[in-house]
């Protein structure tokens, strides 16, 4: 039979558009008959062996495979058959591929488990069984895909470029879009990490000053001896290695904004030459006499509790008032509920295309143990771990061990690592795999209906009741509803 040959069931002329297609690779003519007539929803493609399927993967893009590892030239072993496995991994990673064979099912199961199978079936299939299989592997292929918009596309807030979708920092973004239209100082108050800059040149960009410069100064990365001519400028021969006359940070940022990161780092003995310039506007260059108006926007950012400091004469308490005109709190990443897989997923999308690696997620293990961690670097610790992560795994799937995380203690993740082959584990070895893959649908179909049980179900296909037992059999807590109320049935 030809690659490709395609079988619809319904009636006469009915259109193929929206089927989902599926690709059965089977040299079995009587199996490709009962294969044919057993998915009316779906465009059965039919391969014959290796050649044709990579043919038809690369024509029809089919969205879920169902494979025979008995496929000739190796009718009898499964050689051919774990070659051609490969071979869909490689040219389509996130197409979820179901295995049907009777060769040493036990042994080829956990093998093709391993090798990234979606599930396994024993021949002889019972068609019902492999038609749930089947469905299941197309809802996942769905939600996966959904998920990938969702992390190219992600929440809007009113910040460009800054994802979220936690309440909190969402009510952080609005409060600095409204301060974007008015010139008043605003001082950025967040651990180091979780975005201080990129709210800045939000400030920035949402109001009148964003055709002009945007000028970023980090308080705590230069000298104090140079960090006076950085900020204020100097004139020629003004200190040995003057050898031209150079505008200051505050000079350069003239018309727009000037970003003082790490302002707590500020020296005492500059502190009094910047109250000036923030009280008056004018400012003079090392070695120079002539007062120079600028018309600049101060936005500041610490990590550290300056009203302490001032307290404690460590910093200007006047300098801290001018600098205080609105002060604006960032919750750090463990505070924004949700935020730490939404930003992992983004930047694992972002990281698979800069580096050209076809990865399809994170499993389990990583899941719990991006959820589990507390985040002291916050955003930026994140991106650098998943970075990392997407740049050395082996697999198509991130875990816990290449982002370098711990797995909660009895999380089932913790399983990741299998027993030996042949040994009393090796089923639960892919019971757990088939149930990791549950347990992730059943996640981002929690994702995408926004925590909303009744939603969630009809994503899955199944009853209220049938979610409620699999959030029970998987150890997982029901979404809580905005406001405590429970959501109506």
């Amino acid at each position: 039979m030809s690659a490709g040959t395609e079988t619809m069931r319904g009636a006469p002329g009915e259109a193929r558009a929206g089927k989902p297609k599926l690709l059965v690779i089977e040299d079995d003519p009587g199996l490709c008959a009962q294969y044919r007539w057993s998915f009316p929803n779906c465009r059965v493609l039919i391969a014959g062996d290796r050649r044709q399927a990579e043919a038809a993967l690369r024509r029809e893009k089919p969205s879920v495979a169902l494979l025979d590892l008995g496929l000739p030239p190796d009718a009898e072993g499964v050689s051919e058959g774990f070659a051609t496995l490969e071979m869909l991994h490689q040219l389509s990673p996130e197409m979820p591929v179901v295995v049907a064979s009777g060769q040493g099912q036990r042994e080829n199961a956990l093998r093709a488990i391993s090798l990234g199978a979606y599930d396994f079936c024993e021949k002889p299939v019972d068609p019902g069984v492999l038609r749930t299989v089947v469905d299941r592997a197309l809802r996942l292929r769905e939600l996966e895909e959904e998920n990938r918009r969702l992390a190219a596309a992600p929440r809007p807030s009113p910040i460009q470029g800054l994802i979220t979708a936690d309440e909190g920092m969402l009510k952080v973004c609005r409060t600095v879009e409204r301060l974007g239209s008015v010139s008043i100082p605003v001082l950025l108050l967040g651990e180091s990490g979780t975005g201080k800059e990129a709210l800045a040149r939000a400030l920035h960009e949402l109001g009148p000053r964003a055709g002009k410069s945007f000028v970023a100064l980090n308080c705590a990365a230069i000298p104090e001896t140079l960090l006076e001519s950085e900020l204020f400028g100097h004139e020629r021969g003004a200190f040995t290695g003057a050898v031209k006359q150079t505008p200051g940070k505050i000079e350069m940022a003239h018309g727009g904004t000037l970003f003082l990161d790490e302002i707590g780092e500020m020296p005492l003995s500059l502190q009094p030459k910047l109250l000036r310039f923030l009280q008056d506007q004018v400012v003079e260059r090392i070695g120079g006499r002539t007062p120079i108006k600028v018309d600049v926007r101060v936005v500041s950012a610490t990590n550290q509790p300056l009203e302490e400091q001032a307290e404690r004469g460590a910093f200007r308490g006047d300098l801290l008032h001018r600098l205080n005109g609105v002060p604006v709190r960032i919750p750090p990443l463990r505070e924004r509920e949700g935020d730490a897989m939404l930003l992992a997923r983004w930047f694992l999308a972002r990281f698979a295309r800069e580096f050209s690696r076809r990865l399809r997620g994170f499993d389990e293990s990583a899941v719990a143990a991006i959820a589990a961690h507390r985040w002291p670097g916050n955003v930026r610790e994140l991106e650098n771990r998943v970075r990392r992560a997407a740049l050395m795994t082996e697999g198509p799937m991130i875990g816990a061990d290449d982002l370098e995380l711990a797995v909660p203690a009895g999380d089932p993740g913790a399983r990741r690592g299998a027993a030996p082959a042949g040994g009393e584990d090796d089923d639960m070895t892919l019971r757990t795999a088939r149930a990791r893959a549950e347990r992730d649908a059943i996640d981002r179909a929690l994702a995408r209906s926004s925590g909303s049980l009744s939603a969630a179900a009809r994503l899955l296909a199944i009853s209220r009741p049938t979610l409620y037992g699999l959030l029970d059999a998987h150890g997982m807590s029901p979404p809580r509803q905005a406001g405590g109320a429970n959501e109506p049935e």
